[in-house]
């Protein structure tokens, strides 16, 4: 029995170490698979990549209340006190959020207060002049009666002495202009009267507009959905989603939104490095981060023409829409997008994996061969994964994707390609020195730092290197010609012998006035020169 155990058991232990050598040369064979690539012959696709957010191309805006149609209401910003959660389907005049009334109420009423106290200023007005023009009326008439009553006197006094009557007289023309006085005193207190009560009730009519304005803006501070949709969320400048807590303007009073799902567009924005590659019209490939197992098909619509900066971040952006082909009832706004814009294609070129590439310390570029060469190669454009080769390789060649063993006894091959490299690479720099120096030139140019004649000098290019300066002083002599240079010189000297002239005359006359004085000092003893002397 014991024996017999023994043979099972060995058989056990042999059957294991078999299956283990077997796995173990399979997972070999993969992992040298996997060190290996292909160059390959296709098509080469050059793409940006982006993050974005899917938006609806129509949507129907949710609103505040307009408080810029609302006269003499000042307002700055309300805060949003209750809104329904984001995703809830409404139907047209459902509630969806409330604005906090708090501060409009307490303004309300402040002003119904001021209004009550407008239509009790006009009623004791219209009281108090009442009793005024009553008052002078009935003070006319008395002055009326004064006149009769001197006209009788003046009358009655005929036969009186011409003292009495002249007395009557006086009495009779004092009631007159008393009466005139007071008449043109009622009819001015008539239009005082009418201006006062003007103002009063255009007071009143104002406070009234003021308060109906505020009952009506107060009206609007529960709001609804004014069609059937989806909530979502507004954003604000920041890019923030307005809930509750945050606020409204009278600049910016959309609260939220309300999608149309049939069509979408993915809004993504991309670095000021890759923007002069993205154009409209160019296909994409966008994926959704919450159905990874699918992919649609768009197009770039708009790019930006002005670059942002987004917050927590450091470099430039550009926004950039692009439209969804595709019509998918799982989609949803605010779901993270990415996207693949394919900005140039090239057909039947060879291409190769990024992490194939090598390069030493001479910065030229090789690939290691699995039939034990290291091939120099001449690259061209790239992508995220891929690298096209120019030059070095043919379709279908095996390549390692990273330094094998012993890589120092691999033959270097394709040494004729160096000098192409190096040849594209001093093009590629004088390039970038030929731009850089074109800017610098026009910001010099901008600054107005410019030498004398119109040409700058080296204080004028302060950030110019050598080689740009070279290239610089390149441009100017072949616009230039080369002819001006020498007119200029002859020019120079026939002024320099002019003035070298004109100084000579002025020091001898200067000389002379000056030995005359200093001889007529002297006593007399002037010395002659031989101009003087002839004279």
């Amino acid at each position: 029995m014991m024996k017999r155990t023994l043979i099972i058991t060995g058989i056990i232990v042999v059957l294991a170490i078999i299956a283990l050598i077997v796995i173990s040369k399979i997972t070999s064979k993969k992992d040298i698979q996997n060190l290996y690539s292909e160059s390959k012959r296709g098509q080469f696709d050059i793409v940006v990549t982006t993050t974005g957010e899917l938006q609806a191309k129509k949507s129907t805006d949710i609103y505040g209340p307009d408080f810029t149609q609302s006269r003499g209401i000042r307002v700055m910003d309300i805060k949003i006190t209750d809104m329904v959660l984001e995703g809830t389907e409404v139907k047209q005049g459902d509630y969806v959020a409330t604005l906090d009334r708090t501060a409009f109420d307490n303004s309300l009423k402040d002003e119904l207060e001021r209004l009550t106290t407008y239509e009790t200023n006009l009623e004791m007005k219209i009281l108090d002049t009442a009793v005024t023009l009553s008052n002078l009326r009935d003070n006319i008439k008395n002055l009326r009666f004064t006149v009769e009553e001197a006209a009788i006197t003046l009358q009655q006094s005929k036969y009186e002495p011409p003292t009495t009557i002249r007395q009557a007289e006086i009495s009779l023309d004092k009631a007159n202009r008393s009466l005139d006085q007071t008449i043109r005193g009622y009819s001015l207190q008539v239009e005082k009267a009418k201006s006062d009560m003007r103002t009063n009730k255009n007071n009143v009519a104002e406070q009234r507009q003021r308060v109906a304005d505020l009952q009506t803006v107060l009206s609007k501070f529960i709001i609804k959905a004014p069609s059937d949709g989806m909530i979502i969320y507004k954003r604000d400048r920041m890019g923030a989603k307005r809930k509750i807590g945050s606020s409204v303007s009278p600049w910016d009073n959309v609260v939220a939104t309300l999608p149309d799902m049939s069509s979408m567009l993915s809004k993504t924005y991309v670095n000021e490095i890759d923007v002069s590659k993205v154009k409209p019209g160019q296909k994409v490939e966008i994926m959704v981060d919450a159905f990874p197992e699918k992919s649609y098909s768009g197009s770039v619509t708009s790019v930006a023409n002005i670059g942002e900066q987004l917050p927590n971040a450091d470099a430039k952006v550009f926004e950039v829409l692009i439209d969804v082909n595709e019509s998918d009832p799982i989609l949803r706004p605010s779901m993270t997008t990415g996207n693949k814009i394919i900005t140039k294609t090239i057909d039947n070129v060879i291409y190769i994996p990024l992490e194939s590439v090598q390069a030493g310390a001479d910065s030229i570029p090789f690939v290691y061969m699995k039939n034990g060469n290291r091939q120099v190669v001449v690259l061209g454009e790239s992508n995220e994964n891929n690298v096209v080769v120019d030059k070095g390789l043919e379709p279908g060649v095996q390549i390692y994707l990273s330094t094998p063993e012993n890589a120092e006894n691999f033959k270097l091959v394709g040494k004729e390609l160096i000098s192409i490299i190096r040849e594209r690479d001093k093009a590629k720099k004088d390039e970038e020195l030929r731009i850089r120096a074109e800017a610098e030139k026009a910001k010099v140019e901008r600054n107005g730092q410019t030498g004398r004649g119109g040409m700058m000098g080296r204080e004028g290019m302060p950030n110019l290197t050598p080689e740009m300066i070279q290239q610089f002083q390149k441009m100017r002599g072949s616009q230039s010609g080369g002819v001006s240079g020498q007119r200029d010189t002859a020019a120079m000297r026939r002024m320099m012998n002019m003035r070298k002239q004109q100084e000579g005359t002025r020091d001898t006359t200067a000389r002379r006035r000056m030995n005359t004085q200093s001889g007529q000092r002297s006593g007399g003893q002037t010395t002659q020169t031989p101009e003087q002397t002839t004279i």
